[in-house]
């Protein structure tokens, strides 16, 4: 079995119940369900909130520098430290929080393979205790907009012999069936997908317990639909949390070198007057996506 290509960033559960007391690193929860952490969580990790500690509340953006040096700050994180993070839904906006964090230069920052779920199905010890943190001094690198895609991109990508495009939904959002994943609020005037783009939904690179595939079995998923580390690929969802998993298992697992996230993702392009779109099953064949 091949190994991925960065095994660094992740921890195993077993790992994270030895070593989060560990000096220089610090343990962060980040949930779908912003209660989640309140009602139990890993001891000692403290928990950011997607809806107001990591996007800009005025403008729809990712966080702002300033807003995430005081962050960091705030958290006890400094440059140096080692960062876990973990949540609900194997890991949906932990890892976007991930890629936030990559976007502004920190060094080690890795994912909690199986997140909260496997946390909690291998019957671990939870906590209502919140710790106390000590603050710290933190200097973000300029952002690295490479692990981002924008609007534009993703026009151009439509133009390009050769750029993926993986949607990451659900087949029922894909097809045009549902505007979003029931109970959850952010939605599109129309359904459907980007033309040319290969569904993948984010969960089929997950074990059972929320934990990633091995390489072998990512290699072929992503490669059944010629999703393959020689193409640069963009990956969207609906606002941008479930393809930055998809994209962390693309960028650190299988080591492509030229993807990006695009957080925009089917809140923007689907809400965007003269946007293409496709509705229905996706496209046979491997060409240009």
């Amino acid at each position: 079995m091949s190994e991925y290509a960065h095994p660094e960033m992740l921890v195993e559960t077993a790992w994270v119940a030895e070593h989060a007391a560990d000096p220089g690193l610090r343990l962060v929860e980040v949930d779908v369900d912003t209660t989640a952490y309140d009602q139990g969580h890993v001891p000692g990790a403290i928990a950011w909130n997607w809806t107001t500690q990591l996007c800009d509340t005025v403008e729809r953006d990712i966080i702002p520098k300033d807003a995430f040096e005081r962050l960091m700050a705030e958290s006890g994180v400094g440059n140096d430290t080692t960062v876990i993070l973990y949540g609900d839904n194997n890991n949906w906006f932990a890892a976007w929080a991930l890629w936030q964090m990559k976007i502004y230069g920190h060094d080690d920052v890795r994912l909690m393979n199986g997140g909260r779920k496997k946390w909690l199905a291998e019957g671990r010890e939870l906590t209502s205790d919140v710790p106390k943190v000590a603050g710290a001094t933190y200097r973000a690198m300029e952002p690295d907009f490479s692990l981002r895609a924008f609007l534009p991109d993703v026009k151009r990508a439509l133009e390009a012999d050769g750029c993926a495009l993986v949607d990451v939904r659900s087949p029922d959002e894909f097809t045009g069936k549902i505007l979003s994943p029931p109970g959850l609020p952010e939605t599109c005037q129309r359904g459907g997908h980007i033309p040319g783009a290969k569904n993948i939904p984010w969960g089929q690179a997950c074990n059972e317990d929320g934990s990633f595939k091995s390489a072998d079995e990512l290699a072929a998923l992503y490669g059944g639909k010629g999703v393959t580390a020689d193409r640069p690929t963009i990956a969207y969802c609906r606002i941008g949390e479930r393809s930055s998993h998809t994209w962390f298992a693309l960028k650190y697992l299988l080591g492509f070198k030229d993807v990006k996230n695009y957080d925009g993702s089917w809140t923007e392009w689907g809400n965007m007057v003269r946007a293409p779109v496709e509705r229905g099953p996706e496209r046979m064949g491997t060409g240009a996506a």
